[in-house]
């Protein structure tokens, strides 16, 4: 049967096949350790599932009662009439199978249409629908004037009349299914007064749907107001001490759902039920051997019983079919803790998923923020190096412009004389044109070693070539002054005493400023970078 590459399933039958695909549906296991298990428990899947989850030993109690409860395999066999009558004339003829319960409808009530009348038949029964009204009218009002006595001296048709109407079933308004089941409670209240009956609130089809899902007994009452045994059945069986204990008993699981014939959801129900006599009591449960998602009537109840009858029989067949919605309510059970297992696998798998795509966000955003920073700096490293750049075409190209220093046999009024004291150089002495303006002596400062270290460019415009018509030194031609470059001294001028700082000044000469002579002090700025706050260090 079993290989070691698989099992070969073609020789099982339709219900160990089923079996077979339960039991792997709870359980996940292969096919070639399933049949063999199975086969141990006599193809019973509750056993074999709690062997699978609890450990497998030897039960042969528990394996006996499987093979007890085992519905045997209904072979298909071929007869001819002949056959069928001798079978069925001998006590030694074949068995008859199993009787299968019958099936439970599921029962929704449509609304009713009502259809307008011919205008024509309307105006031929128009003295008719007159004259009934009116004798409908009388009769109420003789009906009302009895209202006031009390139940036990009124006229049991009478208070029949006052419950369902006049015209019986038809006069009787029609409500939702919630609306008739409260509609059922407070006749039943009123008629038999306060009782510990837990009649279900909802329609019909909710209460078949509950039982279904809940795997509980579905106990339904049909009450005709009209039947003579209807009132003993409720007074003396139904509302027994034994009866409604039982039916609210929590470890019987029953649910109990009553209706009026006289609405249409329960005349309904009366109909698909095969209701024949009243009063009507039906047993509903889902049976599994029949089919895992089959509700079956199991009982069925109608007449006056004893309430020792009556209890017997439901609570007979609560124990035959306990069992079963057992098994089916284990195997839910063991088929929950396998998906809630599966869903927590998930949600871990889903939030270590969660955690790693959040550390591969913030590894992504820590790399871009590292590179974004590399470029900056490159970028800030790559402008400072052109700026400074700039800085020294632009003294080049500055120390071309200064104007040379006065000669000595020059008139005293023309010429400024200064003494600066320069941070590094110290004091030097220099004299200027009384139209130098202030922003060149600023420019003087600035490119002062680069007038001392190369004389040439103080004033002299001619540029040097060699015997090929070129350049022999870039550093000794002069610069152009820079695109776009707007230079910044990294210091100020001042004299001493009294002290007056003096701005670069493109328009104020030195002699308005200063005078003819005087004592400079060439200080640094404080705010300004270390490469531009010293004067004298290109």
């Amino acid at each position: 049967m079993a290989s070691g590459a698989g099992v070969d399933i073609s020789h099982l039958s339709a219900d160990q096949r089923a079996a077979l695909e339960q039991y792997t549906q709870v359980t996940a296991q292969d096919t070639k350790d399933a049949v063999p298990l199975l086969e141990r428990s006599q193809w019973n899947v509750q056993i074999a599932i709690a062997k699978f989850f609890d450990g497998e030993g030897p039960d042969p109690v528990a394996e006996a009662v499987a093979a007890g409860n085992q519905v045997p395999q209904q072979q298909s066999r071929h007869e001819n009439l002949q056959e069928s009558l001798l079978a069925s004339s001998t006590p030694y003829g074949r068995p008859r199978p199993r009787e299968r319960p019958d099936p439970a409808p599921r029962i929704v009530p449509q609304p009713t249409t009502t259809r307008r009348t011919p205008f024509l038949l309307a105006i031929i029964f128009a003295p008719f629908n007159f004259g009934y009204r009116a004798v409908s009218a009388f009769f109420r009002t003789f009906v009302y004037m009895f209202a006031f006595l009390p139940p036990s001296l009124r006229p049991r048709a009478l208070t029949t009349s006052m419950t369902t109407g006049f015209r019986g079933s038809k006069g009787r308004r029609m409500l939702m299914p919630p609306d008739a089941a409260a509609r059922f409670r407070r006749e039943f209240e009123e008629e038999y007064g306060t009782n510990a009956l837990p009649f279900h609130e909802g329609g019909f089809a909710q209460a078949l749907d509950l039982a279904k899902r809940d795997l509980k007994f579905l106990l339904i009452v049909l009450m005709s107001p009209e039947h003579d045994d209807t009132e003993s059945f409720t007074r003396d069986t139904l509302l027994a001490p034994e009866v409604t204990n039982f039916i609210n008993d929590p470890g019987n699981n029953i649910i109990l759902w009553g209706g009026n014939v006289l609405d249409s959801e329960a005349y309904q129900v009366a109909a698909e039920y095969n209701c024949t006599k009243f009063p009507f009591s039906c047993l509903v449960c889902l049976t599994p051997k029949e089919g895992s998602t089959r509700m079956s009537i199991v009982k069925r109840l109608a007449g006056p019983l004893s309430p020792s009858t009556y209890l017997a029989e439901i609570q007979t067949a609560i124990n035959k079919y306990a069992p079963d919605l057992a098994g089916v309510r284990a195997e839910r059970t063991a088929q929950q803790v396998a998906r809630n297992l599966r869903t927590e696998q998930d949600d871990a798998y889903e939030r270590s998923l969660a955690r790693d795509r959040e550390r591969a966000r913030q590894r992504k955003e820590a790399e871009a923020a590292a590179a974004e920073t590399e470029r900056r700096a490159q970028e800030e490293a790559e402008a400072a190096e052109r700026r400074e750049h700039q800085r020294q075409q632009w003294r080049r190209w500055r120390a071309t412009t200064i104007k040379p220093e006065p000669d000595a046999d020059a008139n005293p009024k023309d010429v400024v004389r200064l003494a600066l004291m320069m941070p590094v150089v110290g004091r030097i002495v220099r004299r200027f044109s009384v139209t130098t303006t202030v922003e060149e002596l600023y420019a003087f400062v600035e490119c002062y070693d680069m007038l001392t270290t190369n004389p040439e460019l103080n004033g002299e415009d001619e540029k040097r070539e060699d015997e090929d018509g070129q350049n022999d030194d870039d550093v000794d031609l002069p610069a152009e002054k820079p695109e776009g470059y707007i230079h910044e001294y990294g210091f100020r001028i001042a004299s001493p005493m009294p002290r007056v700082v003096y701005e670069p000044d493109e328009k104020a000469t030195l002699s308005e400023r200063i005078g003819r002579s005087g004592n400079l002090i060439v200080e640094p700025n404080t705010d300004e970078s270390d490469g531009e706050s010293d004067p004298g260090d290109p």
